[in-house]
């Protein structure tokens, strides 16, 4: 068997592991990083970018089907599912050599191969690698990082079969369009398939224990989406509690109980989407001090285990479950392994959280629940994309930016925007969480006129009873 050192082995090449590598070679430490399959991981092979390509090919259908309110005669609009998948599957694999490239041009050591932590009598630790190739082959370093990500979790009495019932792998590939889908969970992922399957043709139903979807979301946000939604034809569920799915030959019967009253319905497919589980299995985790709660590894404010010199990020760690979450613990990670100086640990309320359905959802920082809950006395602001100039040109006036400040030191504390490429307008508010910006120094920014940017200038105003176009 093959024994090699390295300063840094990283397990799981997803988002957080291969931006670690790539971050500890920069360093000048030897890396070596294992992945069992797909460079990129669920983010880039199966999740963020799929979807994404899935989803842009929706936006277009939608606009060329509503194409005369632009002044435009387009007829025969067909929906040819099989390239549509063919885009989505050529986009994750351009992008997976891309990480294939990177991890080579920073010289990190890649193995394909599935890594179990072994822990040698004198304490020290290393990891034995079943190759897909080569065989075993120890990896010895002082310093492991797993970020071996995580996997849908599964309904308790109906596991997702890959026919009728779906899990997010099977979603992005369907071999033809359902004329009806159950969309079970409203986060994120559940709501971004219905949208996609919905503008698609699809009639989808969504089912959601709680009352009411993209719980995480501020819940005025929530419930202007769910509007826009169901305006869309989609039928949304709250409140509803799942009392069977079973499955024929065919199609997926569904029981639900709502406000007491039971009733059955079937469906073409269904989706599963009610969260996920941490990848904890098979890595020798039982023979170490490494913590484990429901399913994902328990860290420090640094990514440090409770095991010295075996670290976590990502997914693997819990939520919030974003791939931008996992590159950052990745770089935390690496940065004090090497020992650099003046490091500031994840803030979780500077991260931004992004749906990318149709319409999109963007937030970041506290909901006005929250910040009420914690005893702030706040100010809120909001402005509708229906009095913006470029939204309106651009046909998507659906939408508003919501704005929430502290009243004793004009802190931006969260924005929660609904609309036309909310996802990219976040982050100008994470900037300016990450820089401390007051609402005065917002006041005085200059926004560019015409953009969907102006909204977020005018909701700030309209915090402080300033709105100028409302």
């Amino acid at each position: 068997m093959i024994s090699s050192e390295f300063d840094i082995v990283v397990v799981g090449a997803g988002p957080g592991g291969y931006v670690a590598a790539i971050r500890s070679a920069q360093l000048g430490l030897k890396t070596v990083i294992v992945e069992a399959d797909e460079l990129g991981g669920v983010c880039l092979n199966w999740g963020c970018i799929p979807t994404k390509a899935l989803l842009r090919t929706a936006e277009i259908y939608k606009n060329i089907k509503n194409a005369d309110q632009f002044g435009l005669s387009v007829s025969e609009v067909k929906v040819d599912i099989k390239r549509v998948i063919e885009r989505s599957r050529e986009i994750s694999k351009q992008l997976n050599q891309g990480v294939n490239y990177l991890l080579k041009k920073n010289k990190v050591e890649i193995i394909k191969g599935w890594a179990k932590i072994e822990k040698e009598s004198d304490g020290s630790i290393g990891v034995l690698v079943e190759g897909k190739s080569e065989g075993q082959r120890l990896l010895k370093s002082n310093n492991i990082i797993l970020a071996t990500g995580a996997r849908a979790r599964q309904l308790p009495d109906c596991h997702a079969d890959g026919n009728l019932i779906w899990t997010y792998r099977e979603a992005m590939t369907p071999k033809l369009l359902p004329k009806s889908l159950l969309v079970i969970g409203s986060g994120a992922i559940g709501i971004e398939f219905a949208s996609f399957y919905s503008t698609l043709g699809s009639k989808v139903t969504v089912v959601e224990i709680l009352d009411r979807i993209l719980p995480q979301e501020d819940s005025e946000i929530s419930e202007m989406a769910r509007s826009l939604l169901e305006k869309q034809g989609i039928e949304i569920h709250t409140n509803a509690n799942i009392k069977g799915l079973n499955t024929d030959k065919k199609r997926v019967d569904l029981e639900i109980e709502i406000n007491g009253i039971k009733n059955n319905q079937k469906f073409d497919r269904a989706i599963v989407a009610i969260g996920i589980v941490g990848n904890v299995e098979g890595l020798g985790l039982e023979e170490t001090n490494v913590e484990v709660e429901k399913s994902h590894v328990v860290t420090d404010e640094w990514c440090q285990t409770k095991e010295k010199g075996i670290w976590a990020i990502g997914d693997l760690v819990g939520p919030p479950w974003l791939a931008h979450k996992a590159e950052h613990e990745g770089v935390i990670a690496v940065e004090k392994i090497a020992g650099i100086d003046g490091l500031l640990p994840l803030d979780v309320t500077q991260i931004p959280s992004c749906t990318y359905s149709i319409p999109q959802i963007a937030s970041i920082g506290l909901t006005e629940n929250k910040a009420n809950e914690l005893g702030y006395e706040i100010k809120v602001g909001r402005f509708p994309f229906k009095a913006n100039g470029k939204a309106l040109a651009l046909g998507e006036s659906e939408g508003m930016v919501k704005t929430i400040f502290d009243v004793k030191s004009g802190e931006l504390l969260g924005a929660h925007m609904i609309g036309n490429e909310v996802t990219e307008l976040i982050q100008g508010y994470g900037i300016a969480k990450a820089l401390e910006t007051t609402e005065e120094e917002l006041i005085h920014t200059v926004f560019p006129h015409p953009t969907l940017s102006e909204s977020m200038y005018e909701s700030v105003l309209d915090a402080y009873n300033r709105g100028i176009h409302i």
